[in-house]
């Protein structure tokens, strides 16, 4: 059985999505959730989870949102982030059925001041909602791990009663992921709160789980956003299992690994430490860094290689009359781009066990 025999392909909403990160559990693997900007990143990543049979997360964050709906847009009040996440959702919605996939459309980070840009998709969920009887998007992520833990649990679980009525999955976390990512800055915090401790987790779970199943904690374990040199972050996916262990004594049922659990800052990780953060119910794995380097690799690349087709719109190695459409072509450069991207997502798939699992 496969997971095409339990969710379909498509954008998944309401329990399908559990279903899905169930499955995932049961079976070892995770997901990969990739950072998209624009539509040819969201394609190409559909692209890869097509040809090697994977369900697979695309994501916008708050600064991707705003440049998916251009940078010529203002954002004073998060209008252009509000307004570029609904036109992703719609254009991964529009095309990801035809990729013949399982889809987890989601949003990333939002820390207490970006609350606005939540509020906005929210809203938008709502108003789908009232039309499709299912939301815009699969899931929304709440980053309020900066704020006291109490505030943070509370803010969580408002916002899910919210979500819950509408089967919208909320990812929330609790200790920081260290670095800077999409404008978020958390390069000097102190060490410590890099690693989430086992009461943390479950005073969330019991948050939560009072309002229904549907959700997933980002979980730190010493994460940092960004690629480093090794030995230079000290991951410690084993303490995964401490929560696991810990949730399980407290919940009494005999249900192993109960909480869902997400990997975020998986640029740059070992793939031993990955192997051990899924063995330990992680099902979902951030990646924006090394992917959008890929991006970068392939139009590099051929800029590069073509450099003398590309000086002019006539004229080039081959004789001074010579037309150079064909190489400027956006269609042509992009798409190298899309190819690379879309290989560095299969080798995030394989990485978390995510390879012909349809």
């Amino acid at each position: 059985m496969g997971v095409l025999d339990i969710v379909p392909a498509g954008v998944l909403t309401g329990d399908n999505v559990r279903k899905l990160f169930e499955y995932a559990k049961e079976h070892q693997f995770a997901i990969p959730a990739i950072n998209v900007t624009s539509s040819s990143t969201a394609n190409a990543v559909l692209e890869a989870a097509r040809d090697i049979k994977a369900p697979i997360i695309l994501q916008v964050s708050q600064g991707g949102s705003a440049y998916f709906a251009g940078k010529g847009l203002a954002n004073d009040k998060q209008q252009a982030s509000i307004l570029g996440a609904i036109a992703a959702a719609h254009h991964v919605r529009t095309v990801a059925k035809a990729y013949g996939v399982p889809v987890v459309l989601h949003s990333d980070h939002c820390a207490h001041k970006l609350l606005p840009w939540f509020d906005g998709m929210l809203k938008a969920d709502e108003e789908y909602f009232k039309q499709h009887q299912e939301p815009l998007f699969s899931s929304h992520m709440l980053d309020l791990s900066e704020e006291p833990k109490e505030e943070n649990i509370k803010t969580c679980v408002e916002y899910f009663k919210r979500m819950a009525p509408l089967g919208i999955w909320l990812e929330m976390e609790i200790g920081i992921t260290g670095g800077e990512e999409d404008g978020v800055d958390n390069s000097d915090v102190d060490n410590s709160k890099l690693y989430t401790q086992p009461e943390d987790i479950f005073d969330v779970y019991e948050g939560l789980s009072a309002v229904g199943p549907n959700f997933s904690i980002a979980a730190a374990f010493g994460n940092v956003h960004g690629v480093y040199k090794p030995g230079n972050v000290k991951l410690h996916p084993e303490l995964l299992n401490k929560h696991q262990l810990y949730a399980e004594e407290k919940i009494g049922n005999n249900k192993k690994k109960p909480l869902f659990l997400v990997f975020h800052g998986g640029s740059g990780s070992t793939k031993d430490e990955i192997k051990t953060a899924v063995q330990n119910g992680v099902v979902k794995m951030n990646v924006d860094t090394d992917t959008q380097f890929a991006y970068l690799s392939g139009i590099r690349d051929f800029v590069q290689n073509k450099s003398g087709y590309l000086q002019s719109q006539v004229g080039n190695p081959e004789g001074a009359d010579k037309p150079n459409k064909k190489y400027y072509d956006p269609r042509v450069w992009v798409r190298e781009g899309e190819k690379t991207l879309s290989a560095r997502v299969k080798e995030a798939c394989a990485d978390l066990g995510n390879v012909d699992r349809l």
